[in-house]
């Protein structure tokens, strides 16, 4: 028996079946509005750290790693911005909005009065003083989005999409959603124009005469 191999792979024309994304999860705005009631935070330093961390990754948009990272010194209250390094050790400058000046400044106030051995003074600590690590922050975040939100996944990672996901449904420019974010090309941002355009169509429908 003879065997002869083919000069050409007969399968070489054969596309690959596209997939579509998956959507980043995200939570709305409602409840996003509910979940940041400082009534929903206990009123000692546990309490302010969760609420931190849940702000710090909705009004900021920063990575997981980036918070565990943040040291106090990285935190300018008075210009109101955030300098955190990123991938490939880039570094930028985020500004967040004035209501959480004072969660800051509260959280720092009782941070201090707790004594902690922090020598590398990383913001967010844990209850012993010892800098965050991923599966505390996970915790803190699911245990708050369980309660508030109907997003499908509950992790740091869905306030981040949610920060991009509401800054565009406002009207905030790509690009600079794209420098906010960290993100090395514009292809990896425009995955949360989705949304946008489903609040675009959503307009369209309700207030043009052919729709």
């Amino acid at each position: 028996m003879k065997f002869h191999g083919l000069e050409k792979d007969p399968t070489y024309k054969v596309r690959n079946v596209k997939t579509p994304k998956r959507l980043p999860s995200f939570a709305m705005e409602p409840e996003m509005a509910d979940l940041l009631n400082p009534s929903v935070f206990s009123d000692d330093f546990s309490g302010w750290r969760d609420r931190l961390i849940i702000e710090l990754l909705y009004c900021t948009g920063i990575r997981l790693s980036e918070l565990t990272g943040l040291h106090e010194h990285a935190v300018d209250i008075n210009k109101r911005e955030i300098k955190v390094l990123g991938k490939r050790n880039k570094e930028r400058i985020i500004p967040f909005p004035e209501s959480l000046s004072p969660v800051i400044s509260r959280y720092l106030d009782i941070k201090k009065v707790q004594n902690f051995k922090n020598e590398e003074r990383f913001l967010i600590v844990n209850n012993s003083g010892k800098q965050s690590y991923p599966t505390m922050i996970y915790r803190v975040v699911k245990k708050y989005l369980e309660l508030y939100s109907n997003a499908e996944k509950k992790s740091p990672h869905v306030l981040r999409h949610t920060f991009a996901t509401h800054l565009l449904n406002k009207g905030a420019d790509l690009n600079a959603v794209k420098e906010l974010l960290g993100h090395a090309n514009l292809a990896a941002t425009q995955v949360y124009t989705h949304n946008t355009h489903e609040k675009l169509r959503e307009i369209f429908k309700q207030a043009h005469p052919k729709a």
